[in-house]
């Protein structure tokens, strides 16, 4: 085992702007540790949480199932509660797209739900928005969009009939 380094406070705002790098090549790994390295310096760092949540469900597009629920035990611990419901509704609305990509049985009955349970997310974010803020209003949109163009339809309910003698 290795003794991790640990970086120095005023390294921090530099550390989070190359975990942002990271994530617009395409290398969520590495924006994840970065992420993990202020936190362990400044366990309460929004930035460092909410850039965390989003390399993980990055990391869902290769097929990684544990990073969704990682995701998700970091919601408790963002403070602003628009932010917190917003980014539960991301991380849904990126399983959905995975499950499209993905394929497989059932994948796009589970795509279609995880789209729906996204856009609730997003309803909720709507009346509790800074001002000027539309994200979770173009992100439903998106969500609508895929569901449509995708023709996602909700799973079949299986009815079954008693036997009567």
């Amino acid at each position: 085992m290795y003794e991790l380094k640990p970086i120095s406070k005023d390294a921090i705002p530099q550390a989070i702007e190359k975990a942002h790098h990271y994530r617009l090549l395409n290398e969520p790994s590495a924006a994840e540790s970065i992420c993990l390295d202020v936190l362990e310096v400044d366990p309460e760092n929004q930035q460092a949480l909410v850039t965390l949540l989003l390399a993980l469900t990055d990391r869902l597009a290769g097929g990684s199932t544990v990073c969704a629920a990682h995701a998700r035990e970091l919601l408790p611990r963002i403070d602003d509660e628009y932010q917190r419901v917003y980014y539960a509704g991301i991380i849904c609305e990126r399983q959905a797209k995975t499950l499209l990509n993905m394929g497989g049985p059932g994948a796009r009955f589970d795509a279609y739900e995880w789209l729906l349970e996204a856009m609730n997310w997003y309803e909720t974010a709507e009346p509790i928005r800074p001002a000027g803020n539309d994200e979770a209003i173009l992100r439903w949109n998106a969500c609508a969009r895929i569901i449509m163009r995708s023709n996602l339809v909700p799973r079949a309910v299986e009815t079954v009939e008693p036997y009567l003698e």
